[in-house]
């Protein structure tokens, strides 16, 4: 008993008398108080710590997937799948997550999916078949979603009141550059213990996030009685239908159909849940997907604008690089590249070039 009073103890919320302005903008977000200088420094140190561990959770095993591939024994379609039931189930838990910290708060958010992932990150070093293997990716996918939300929020309480906007950009941004860093240094952690390396770095990643989100609190938030039992049958309808997507597309380039026809049953099956999903939730008081407001103009014209910056963050994998690795290039002939690659010079501070200058195609 004394020690579940104290775990208890450890994941309860503390208590803090906001200000008006400083309230939590919605159940489930922090509060907005002014902090010392110091303190913003952590926060926005915390921030990038979590937010690079959370891309580079999934970034170690797609950059590396040729090395992988040899060592564990697998064909390009088995490999394929690590990264694959990875994200099947860290994109549609966050739909539970945003209700979670409505609920519950918080610091139990923070500290359960932290500890979850950091667990799941150890049991890694222990399996060997394939199976678990993709068992235990999927459940880190699921409790790896939390620390996108955490990179953002950590974001916001490191930048002044007038910046949060920028910093819920930068929070979001965080875990994009996880690939590019991925194939910096994994040639060294390859070498040094070939795939047992990546996990034990991806937990010692983890084990330090959790001690820095314990340590460093965020604000509390306001919290409110939310889950309803409809909840849980849309996210089981709309959890299958993007895991199913997502098997697609993540797999569609290795098979064909004429050899894997679950791929055509798997899009047929796909898209009536996805429109069951959607039809429960359009007419609900307090939707887990609030299909109004997505398909307002704002959201539409942002979700376009996502989608654009997705499809150029994915050519990180196929674009130059992907090419040198077609030609037989590996991350540790490409570091160079990676290193002096920058961002593209808008033309009007780009100088001016005389006729005479041929033009150079420089490396995406």
């Amino acid at each position: 008993m004394l020690f579940l009073s104290r775990i208890r103890e450890f994941l309860k919320e503390e208590s803090w008398q906001f200000q008006e302005h400083e309230r939590p903008a919605v159940p489930g977000s922090p509060g907005s108080p002014e902090h010392p200088r110091a303190r913003q420094i952590a926060y926005g140190l915390i921030s990038v710590l979590v937010g690079l561990t959370g891309g580079l959770g999934n970034a170690l095993i797609s950059a590396n997937a040729t090395s992988l591939q040899g060592t564990l024994g697998l064909d390009p379609a088995e490999i394929a799948w690590l990264p694959t039931v990875y994200v099947m189930t860290n994109t549609s838990i966050n739909l539970l997550l945003i209700k979670f910290r409505m609920q519950f708060g918080l610091r139990p958010f923070a500290l359960i999916f932290l500890g979850a992932y950091t667990l799941l990150a150890l049991a890694h070093l222990f399996i060997h078949g394939f199976a678990t293997a993709i068992a235990v990716r999927a459940a880190s996918g699921m409790a790896a979603a939390s620390l996108s939300s955490l990179s953002f929020y950590y974001m916001m309480q490191a930048l002044p009141m007038k910046w949060r906007m920028k910093a819920i950009v930068i929070g979001v941004g965080l875990p994009q550059s996880a690939t590019p860093l991925a194939r910096l240094f994994s040639p060294d952690l390859l070498a040094m213990s070939q795939w047992r390396a990546l996990y034990l770095f991806e937990l010692g990643l983890a084990m330090i996030c959790f001690a820095a989100v314990a340590l460093f609190r965020l604000p509390p938030t306001e919290r409110k009685q939310v889950f309803e039992p409809l909840d849980f049958l849309t996210f089981v309808l709309y959890a299958s239908a993007v895991g199913l997507f997502a098997a697609v597309l993540g797999e569609g380039r290795y098979v064909w159909w004429t050899s894997s026809a679950w791929i055509g049953w798997a899009l047929a099956a796909a898209i009536p849940l996805l429109c069951a999903a959607l039809a429960i939730e359009h007419g609900r008081a307090n939707p887990l997907l609030n299909t109004r407001w997505l398909g307002s103009a704002d959201i539409v014209r942002f979700t376009v604008v996502s989608i654009m910056v997705r499809i150029a963050l994915s050519e990180q994998n196929y674009g130059a690089v992907g090419l040198l690795q077609v030609l037989g290039q590996n991350n540790d002939q490409m570091v160079t590249m990676l290193l002096s690659s920058s961002p593209p010079v808008s033309p009007a501070s780009r100088p001016a070039r005389s006729r005479s200058t041929p033009k150079s195609s420089p490396i995406p």
